[in-house]
């Protein structure tokens, strides 16, 4: 638990070190976090403050932009101090910590979607009974949920995790991700099973209730008018395309240590890059410009400060 870990950090060329750039990437990575905080913040508020959204929909879009603020704030501080130090090193008990925050918080991601998914279905295709369901005690209760259960999954891989016996002491990334695992001596059967119990009840669940609420949806919405349709559209394919984009992301993740690939260091960078600064970005961007009421509340603000 006391090792150290020498967390070998990719450039762009794959070449050159990271410390002729250092300070560079320490102002692109802080604006980036800068951005992340303030964009997914701006929406919370506007959520929080009018009371025209606070809606089942508008509350479960506020808890997935917490989730964000909350991957990226356990991420991007490790990483802002690493770029101004002359080496990169993190203790191992901390690299576990921050691969709980960061599984906890992905898994969080996925059950947040599924919720979604449940009240747009039961919006679109029960109507008559969305107040009798989504009442504010199930959302409070999904909201929950959402955020204990995978804390208690992951928490059991962590303690796993603990126990194992180093034999690699340098860090393929800039994160303490599932490339974790090759840092240790050989494989585990009991962790193996644990993973892929913990991944099976997680992941393809959440995706194949989502699959099977926006099958339904799409039914309803084909046998529907057009004006219902639009509606629909409007409030589904955000939703999509967040998903989509998280599910390619979580997917890369999750093979990374598992095949027997040397990926190129760019490669790498770019993937790791793609969840630290794209995705947290990518969803205040989409629910902003893509919900309706939230662009239209945005519009006023901006007007007001301009």
């Amino acid at each position: 638990m006391d090792n150290e870990l020498n967390v070998t950090y990719i450039t762009f060329d794959g070449h050159v070190e990271v410390q002729k750039y250092r300070y560079l990437y320490f102002v692109i990575m802080f604006t980036a976090y800068i951005l992340i905080f303030c964009s997914n913040s701006t929406i919370v508020g506007i959520i929080v403050i009018n009371k025209a959204l606070h809606e089942p929909m508008y509350i479960f879009i506020a808890a997935l932009l917490i989730n964000s603020v909350l991957f990226s704030t356990a991420i991007y501080p490790k990483l802002l101090i690493d770029f101004l130090s002359e080496k990169q090193i993190i203790s191992y008990s901390a690299c576990l910590f921050q691969w709980f925050i960061y599984y906890t918080l992905c898994v969080s991601e996925f059950f947040l979607l599924a919720v979604m998914a449940y009240d747009r279905y039961v919006s679109i295709c029960k109507p008559l009974q969305y107040p009798t369901i989504m009442r504010k005690k199930a959302v409070y209760m999904f909201l929950i949920l959402a955020w204990t259960l995978p804390a208690c999954q992951i928490s059991g891989g962590t303690l796993l995790n603990a126990n194992r016996k180093l034999c690699n002491f340098s860090l393929k990334g800039i994160i303490c991700n599932s490339t974790v695992q090759k840092l240790q001596c050989g494989s585990s059967t009991v962790l193996n099973i644990y993973g892929l119990i913990s991944f099976a009840s997680d992941i393809p669940l959440s995706l194949l209730f989502i699959l099977f609420t926006y099958t339904r949806i799409f039914i309803i919405i084909y046998r529907s008018s057009r004006e219902v349709r639009r509606k629909a559209a409007q409030t589904c394919l955000p939703h999509l395309l967040v998903l989509i984009n998280f599910s390619c992301l979580s997917t890369y993740d999750v093979l990374l240590p598992r095949v027997e690939i040397d990926f190129p260091k760019t490669v790498r960078l770019v993937m790791s890059l793609q969840v630290l600064l794209y995705h947290p970005l990518f969803n205040p961007i989409i629910y902003g410009l893509k919900m309706k009421e939230i662009y239209k509340h945005l519009q006023r603000l901006f007007c007001k400060m301009g």
